[in-house]
């Protein structure tokens, strides 16, 4: 059975005003369930190319195709409703500190609520309920009613990851969700993702630099250098001539800043 795609990119380009070319004609597709991992050095793009998908960052030309929206022609409503649908994981985690641990994952449902009960945060007894029965299958049923800057990195980017799930989305967009943990809290996160993602039939696109890490996790790999895709393929079509060529110059980002990563692709908690 062939596999349903679900978001399909043109032609993308991003100029940003100071002339910087930051994706250069990228064009792709991705269909339901997969799990793409996008790797290359800092400066590659990955991040500009993600945040566009989500129109994060406006593109400078091209088309974005998300089930049969039109994502770059969307109005302010349009777009709310195709967000709605797309989990957004970030590096630095982007919760609100003041709040509780449940609040900040009950913010994944806003874009399904009208503005009255969005701005007095009016969530269901289902929604709630919902919300923390995902905290507790990521490890976090004792920091529900914590304020989110009581913990620590790795259980803030679980809750990250708990918002996008609670969207109920089609598509999770994950940038360098990684990047700012300890070894152990990335095995827990990366774990969470992928084990999540697969139950659920979401596909997911996340950035990464850790060459280690997207073989583990990957269905299929998207390398890119200077805005252009240069690689798009299984793991096991990635050699090592082709990492070499993906980060040269920069090669030492091809590697964890810690120690050699352990996940399993099964799902731990810390």
């Amino acid at each position: 059975m062939e596999l349903k795609t679900i978001l399909e990119i043109n032609n993308l380009i991003k100029r940003y005003d100071d002339g910087t070319l930051a994706v250069n004609g990228i064009n792709t597709e991705i269909k339901e369930g997969e799990f793409i991992v996008i790797i290359g050095p800092s400066g590659a793009g990955k991040s500009t190319f993600l945040r566009c998908i989500n129109r994060l960052v406006e593109p400078s030309n091209g088309s974005i195709n998300f089930l049969g929206q039109s994502v770059d022609k969307a109005n302010n409503k349009e777009l709310r409703q195709i967000r709605a649908q797309i989990g957004m994981i970030f590096q630095h985690y982007n919760l609100v500190s003041r709040l509780s641990v449940l609040e900040n994952v009950l913010h994944g449902r806003l874009g399904y609520m009208n503005s009255f009960k969005g701005i007095f945060n009016q969530y269901s007894e289902v929604e709630k309920l919902k919300a923390i029965e995902w905290l507790m299958k990521l490890g976090l049923e004792d920091e529900v009613y914590k304020r989110a800057d009581e913990l620590s990195g790795g259980q803030k980017q679980r809750v990250g990851v708990c918002r996008a799930l609670t969207q109920n989305p089609k598509l999770i967009l994950a940038d360098e969700p990684i990047a700012s943990l300890d070894p152990n809290s990335s095995t827990s996160v990366m774990d969470a993702i992928y084990k999540n993602c697969k139950e659920m039939g979401i596909a997911c696109l996340i950035n990464l630099h850790q060459v280690e890490v997207a073989k583990k996790y990957a269905t299929r790999i998207i390398g890119i250098k200077s805005g252009q895709i240069v690689f798009d393929g299984s793991a096991d079509e990635l050699n090592d001539q082709m990492i070499q060529f993906i980060y040269e110059g920069k090669e030492d980002e091809m590697y964890s800043s810690n120690k050699p990563f352990s996940g399993t692709g099964q799902l731990t908690t810390i």
